[in-house]
């Protein structure tokens, strides 16, 4: 909103609508680093999420390994829309991930992950020449354009599980698998080497929902009330 507002001013004064520049007087406004909590899917509603998709169906089972590959691999909308056939190794258990800037990762395919990805392949995925793992239920078959469509997936699914998130993006699901393993014992390393971070300052964000962690340097009230 300041942005536009000085590109207005500027373009007011430009006009000579406007003699003194006004946009200089238009404050910045602070953002402070690690200032959010993350938005994460709480974990027993990510299977009513998953129960949610009709498997006996080729959309249903296209969007049940969708929403795996996001719940329990963490990935990003983009990473599930962009997976192609060649990355996935059958033989040496591992799914090879095109991240941020062009950086690849492989990560180990779970066996869940790997056999609803099959029995998509397997029984439903339309023949195509595009080696997109995951393609459009309506024509033309093609992969999808843009993350957004792994969004609308993931929207619809809590839609018919009923179930009211504070957000409706992929988004969340990686947040909710950062933040089970954290209740679980894991290290921030440990989900940053997971979630693919490039800095441990992107991955300290979930430091912030590490209630037993944060309790243990938390002050007793004054007068020792609880």
């Amino acid at each position: 909103m300041t942005t536009a507002l000085r590109s207005f001013l500027r373009f007011a004064r430009y006009r000579g609508d406007l003699t003194l520049d006004l946009a200089a007087s238009v404050p910045a406004v602070a953002n402070w680093s690690l200032s959010t909590v993350p938005k994460a899917l709480p974990p027993d509603q990510v299977p009513r999420a998953l129960a949610s998709c009709a498997r006996h169906t080729v959309v249903g089972r296209r969007d049940y390994a969708m929403l795996l590959l996001l719940a329990r691999l963490g990935l990003r909308a983009g990473e599930v829309a962009t997976l192609t056939l060649g990355d996935l190794d059958w033989q040496a258990g591992v799914i090879t991930v095109s991240g941020k800037m062009g950086r690849s990762s492989q990560l180990p395919l779970p066996k869940d992950v790997g056999e609803a990805i099959a029995a998509y392949l397997q029984d439903g995925r339309p023949h195509a020449a595009s080696r997109r793992v995951f393609l459009r239920g309506r024509a033309p078959v093609a992969g999808f354009k843009s993350h957004h469509a792994v969004g609308f997936v993931v929207k619809q699914a809590l839609a018919r599980a009923g179930i009211d998130a504070p957000r409706k993006g992929a988004h969340q699901l990686r947040h909710g698998l950062a933040c089970q393993m954290l209740r679980q014992g894991a290290s921030l390393a440990e989900i940053g080497e997971l979630l693919r971070h490039r800095s441990p300052q992107t991955t300290a964000i979930y430091a912030k929902v590490d209630l037993s962690a944060l309790h243990t340097l938390a002050l007793l009230w004054p007068g020792g009330a609880q």
